[in-house]
């Protein structure tokens, strides 16, 4: 029998940050068991128009067919879980869950009805689950979101564990602090690998407690002379409920902003996770609240164009708005891309007279992932053999390998999304390569750029359209004028000639150059109108444009 094998396959999440999806297998090549966990998205910038969503590509995992045996969430971050809505009816694995993610899950429905079709397993912090040939054990950590979880994976091979997203929080205001005893236990029985995030590798000591972040900013908004609007990630549902404890304390109400803010808070407070915080109001509460009681807790944070923030920074929402002196507060970070978008929604708010806080002015936010002195202290509880550095972009990994060579890893394996990493049996080692990209959901469809037009769109944007109709006649004679249809292209050349005269000109000149009798070739009088109008454009404006040419027979 073929020698068994252990193996990694991270096909997101690794070179960047987001989009989170790993794969574990098990067994000799022609009877490999796997596991996939995590299942995320990330979000589309400027470079994407039109993508709703972007995800990684699992065209090798649709490739394993029953090997593939079940998908397991460590927590509902969108960058962990927000692609099993679009990937799951692909899949149609079961699902392993905690029940906050469930009930996101579930929350989701509306939106996605297939959703309805997935029944999640569920575990807790602590159990212990057999996805035959592995045996996982859920070990609570302190993170941005409640019920986040690493895995202790174990094989007859040996044990991996799979941090997904934690920090250490002395002091949360949502749950415990990170199990170390768990951490301890496994790694006094031996760990053959770590899959650790690497997110703040860079950045040294420890953060910050989620309290200290509770009271500064309730000294904040206490000493606020008008409204407050906080923004923060909408799954930081401990930040949700620092921000509306410190409202109360201040004696401010507190309203909500945004469908994902909206659908967290519903549901974490269906499971206990905001008692004691006072109910919030409605929007149509706003104009009988005075300025100096009312704290907004809102999306927005990466300056998303159709968020609550921007719709306040544009001054256009119809029931809620903002004015001068009043306060908004960023308890976020900032996500590598987003930066011109959230500077951009900035200048919005400044420009009218609203005053900006963030994270590098006062101690309004606190990272979920580990600094450097906190993945040390990892390592000292879990002595692995080898170290896999994930969840991050270049810099970070590069950081987070050197770090684990210095707590004296025996192995560093350096991996990016597509490499299949053995783990065990010998050194770690990668093996091979296997698909992975990007995929995307626009509307209801899913595939590559090719296959829902961003590609095409991209184009469109940069150097526009013309569109031509030509109508001849049976003996290939104009049977009407050239019909011109311009898109994103200049309305005069440099000369303030009317672009769409100079097109025209060229148009009808490309049919009139071609012999009466071989104007009934459909094929030649289409390409050299194409040529034509492009090569023209080019002259005139130096750019290229898409240009569509149709021919019809009267």
């Amino acid at each position: 029998m073929a020698k068994a094998e252990l193996l990694f396959v991270p096909l997101g999440g690794v070179g960047e940050i987001g989009m989170n999806l790993a794969l574990y297998g098990y067994g000799p090549e022609d009877d490999r068991a796997w596991i996939m966990v995590d299942c995320g998205v990330t979000f589309p910038g400027p470079a994407v128009p039109g993508a709703d969503l972007v995800m990684p590509d699992i065209r090798f995992a649709l490739e394993l067919g029953d090997a593939l045996k079940a998908i397991v969430l460590t927590h509902a971050h969108e960058d962990h879980y927000g692609a099993v809505a679009s990937l799951w009816p692909m899949l149609r694995k079961p699902v392993w869950c905690t029940p906050f993610t469930a009930a996101l899950l579930e929350a989701r429905a509306d939106e996605d009805p297939l959703v309805r079709q997935i029944k999640p397993n569920i575990f807790k912090a602590g159990d212990r689950f057999n996805i035959a040939p592995f045996e996982l054990e859920a070990i609570h950590v302190a993170h941005s979101i409640p019920e986040p979880v690493s895995l202790a994976i174990r094989t007859p091979l040996g044990l991996v564990v799979h941090t997904g997203d934690w920090k250490i929080d002395a002091e949360p205001t949502l749950g415990a602090d990170t199990d170390a005893a768990a951490f301890q236990r496994h790694g006094e029985a031996g760990v053959l690998a770590l899959i650790c995030d690497s997110t703040n590798a860079t950045r040294p000591g420890v953060s910050a407690t989620e309290t200290a972040v509770c009271e500064s900013l309730a000294e904040i908004i206490e000493n606020a002379k008008g409204r407050v609007a906080v923004t923060t990630f909408s799954s930081n549902v401990g930040r949700i409920r620092s921000i509306a404890l410190a409202a109360k304390k201040a004696g401010r109400k507190v309203l909500v902003m945004g469908r994902s803010m909206l659908r967290i808070t519903e549901v974490a407070d269906a499971l206990g996770y905001l008692d004691g915080v006072p109910e919030f109001i409605e929007e149509d509460e706003f104009d009988r609240i005075g300025r100096r009681e009312i704290v907004i807790i809102l999306t927005g944070s990466q300056g998303e164009d159709r968020a609550a923030l921007a719709k306040l920074a544009r001054d256009d929402h119809p029931r809620i708005h903002l004015a001068p002196g009043d306060t908004v507060i960023y308890s976020s970070r900032v996500i590598p891309g987003n930066e011109k978008a959230i500077i951009e929604t900035e200048n919005l708010l400044i420009e009218q007279g609203i005053d900006i806080i963030t994270d590098d002015m006062a101690l309004v936010h606190v990272s979920g992932h580990p600094r450097r002195d906190e993945l040390e202290q990892m390592y000292r509880w879990v002595r692995p053999t080898i170290a896999v550095p994930v969840h991050g972009e270049a810099q970070h990994l590069a950081a987070h390998a050197r770090l684990a060579a210095e707590m004296g890893v025996p192995q560093v394996a350096p991996v990016r999304n597509g490499d299949m990493l053995r783990l065990a049996p010998g050194p770690a080692e990668v093996v091979d390569q296997v698909p992975c990209g990007r995929i995307y959901r626009d509307g209801n469809i899913i595939g590559d750029e090719e296959a829902v037009g961003i590609d095409a769109r991209r184009k469109l944007s940069y150097v526009g359209l013309i569109a031509c109709s030509v109508v001849l006649d049976a003996k290939g004679r104009l049977a009407d004028a050239i019909d011109l249809s311009l898109h994103g292209l200049p309305r005069e050349s440099g000369d303030g000639e009317p672009f769409e005269d100079i097109l025209h000109d060229a148009a009808n000149g490309a049919v009139e150059s071609i012999p009466a009798g071989r104007r009934k070739d459909d094929e030649l009088v289409r390409t050299a109108v194409h040529n034509a109008l492009r090569s023209t454009a080019r002259q005139h404006w130096g750019k290229k444009p898409v240009v569509t040419v149709f021919v019809a027979r009267v």
